[in-house]
């Protein structure tokens, strides 16, 4: 139980995807201008990273990773499909994300509409792909602490996104210098929530 606590809050906090290793910063810069766009396309990488990150992992476990086969039979015991791994885990992800799009174009085509083509670029969203590439390499000893990572990492973006997305329509109202006006200003607040993430990295757990 104390190593799920410890996945949860590194994810979330300390190795944070955006603050952290700076993963997904197209859609976190272009959809955060409003607090309501923000808090949809969070949800929506949440559902994506706990629904992907478990498949991928059983995907990597049992048909990718070096010997993964030998279930299937022994004379598979030395076939080792790792060099797949960027596709299947792509195309796991670009699955999810389609049916995502479908039913947020199908219950809320408000929040579809204005989140545009970034809806769908999800599939191409590094902190999604790097979810699941941090639990191969981290090789998780099951699918438990796979999904909370993937539950921690999705939350730790969402409250990224949130942040700004907040702090910006804030600076709506403030006299920024014109030639910082929109990514620029963007861009400084965001290092600068790097860097207050930072304190974070002295939990120990």
């Amino acid at each position: 139980m104390e190593n799920l606590l410890s996945i949860f809050v590194k994810s979330i906090f300390i190795d944070n995807m955006v603050f952290a290793f700076f993963f997904g910063m197209c859609s976190y810069i272009a959809v955060s201008k409003t607090v309501k766009t923000a808090m949809g396309l969070g949800l929506a990488v949440i559902f994506v990273m706990i629904v992907t990150v478990p498949i991928n992992y059983l995907l990597n476990q049992y048909v990718l990773e070096p010997g993964a086969l030998a279930w299937i039979s022994p004379d598979l015991a030395d076939v080792d499909l790792s060099f797949l791994s960027f596709i299947i885990f792509i195309a796991v992800i670009a699955s999810i994300v389609q049916l995502v799009e479908m039913v947020v174009e199908k219950f809320a085509p408000a929040l579809y509409s204005s989140l545009g083509i970034f809806l769908p670029l999800i599939a191409v969203n590094c902190a999604i792909l790097g979810g699941s590439l941090f639990m191969q390499e981290r090789a998780y000893s099951n699918i438990g602490e796979a999904s909370v990572f993937a539950l921690g990492s999705g939350i730790g973006w969402w409250l990224a996104i949130i942040g700004i997305a907040a702090i910006r329509e804030k600076l709506t109202y403030s006299n920024v210098p014109a030639p910082l006006k929109g990514a620029g200003i963007t861009f400084i607040v965001t290092g600068l929530m790097g860097m207050a993430f930072m304190i974070f990295m002295g939990i120990q757990l």
